[in-house]
């Protein structure tokens, strides 16, 4: 338990530390977020301002995580995915960069590398023991999905990533939300592991190793967050969101709690919606439901503050995340007794 809370301090310390030579770095080179021009009004002072800030968070969490895990194939997948995410964020943010546009890799390109990252941890799940079933709370059940288990991680891994990316654009907005989801988790997880029984010193238990993972996850993204905070120093780019995305997706499937992800990752769900919405209606009734999708920038044009929104988008997210920890507690406790 004390590897947890370590490896939340060494990768909160190590991003704030990092961060101010990082932030100077970009701007020397003048490396800085596009804005574009259909975006909310208030955003235009926003260019410039250095971005692929995510680096930040992957590169402490990891540090911390190989530092203190125990290398359990479960652990290590969702590091695994939380890299491969963040480097196709990564290619997305440097082609922004280099072609100086606000639009990076294509949608196609994005959805074959998440593909791929998917085959990897679908692969590596089955290496861990897993099966191709999830489990269903309130019924108690588990569903076997035979094949359709590996479109279903891809929806998961993939939705999570573009949920989160899409949930980005106002300050301190995504990261926070993304780090009390993985707290959530990492919490899930610490349960889980006292709950097993086996706290004995050195046993090599991967729902230790997975909170291991989270804890790292939520220090490196608090650590950002000091300098993502309104107004924002730096921006974690695609290369953040998609990270933070995939690795809240893997943790949904290596923590056997994929459903879970509904109220975990829920407000990046509403985020999702919102522009699903209004491209429906948009498309197919010829009128806006929000005045600006994805859905913080309809509260943007009301006249809200990033810091509002923020917040309360926080709050949102928490109360979402602890029904999900109560539910976990409620239908998921007794099956790891089994």
């Amino acid at each position: 338990m004390v590897r947890v809370i370590i490896a939340a301090l060494v990768a909160m310390v190590i991003s704030i530390v990092v961060g101010p030579k990082f932030i100077e770095f970009f701007r020397r080179r003048e490396l800085g977020q596009f804005i574009r021009e259909e975006g909310p009004p208030g955003h235009v002072s926003k260019q410039g301002t250095p971005t692929m800030g995510g680096v930040l968070i992957i590169v402490s969490a990891i540090v911390a995580f190989l530092a203190l895990s125990r290398y359990t194939t479960a652990a290590l997948t969702v590091a695994f995915a939380t890299v491969a995410c963040g480097a196709i964020g990564f290619a997305d943010d440097f082609i922004k960069l280099t072609h100086k546009r606000s639009l990076g890799l294509s949608g196609r390109w994005k959805l074959l590398l998440l593909a791929g990252t998917t085959a990897v941890v679908g692969y590596l799940a089955h290496s861990s023991g897993r099966d191709t079933s999830i489990f269903v709370p309130v019924v108690g059940e588990d569903v076997p999905l035979s094949w359709v288990w590996y479109p279903f991680i891809f929806f998961v891994i993939a939705g999570a990533a573009n949920g989160v990316n899409l949930a980005d654009g106002v300050d301190g907005l995504a990261a926070g939300t993304g780090v009390i989801a993985l707290f959530t988790w990492t919490a899930i997880n610490i349960f889980a592991y006292i709950r097993s029984g086996q706290l004995e010193l050195g046993v090599r238990n991967e729902k230790l190793d997975l909170a291991i993972m989270g804890a790292a996850l939520v220090g490196g993204g608090i650590g950002f967050l000091w300098y993502n905070a309104s107004p924002a120093e730096v921006f974690m780019g695609d290369t953040g969101a998609m990270a933070l995305g995939g690795a809240i997706g893997a943790f949904a499937i290596l923590s056997d709690a994929e459903l879970l992800l509904l109220l975990i990752g829920g407000i990046f769900v509403l985020v999702a919606l919102s522009v699903m919405i209004q491209v429906f209606t948009f498309k197919y009734l010829g009128r806006r439901v929000f005045l600006m999708a994805p859905i913080q920038h309809h509260f943007e044009m009301k006249a809200w503050s990033e810091t509002k929104i923020m917040v309360r988008f926080w709050i949102v997210s928490g109360i979402l995340c602890a029904a999900a920890f109560a539910v976990y507690y409620a239908f998921y406790a007794d099956t790891l007794l089994e």
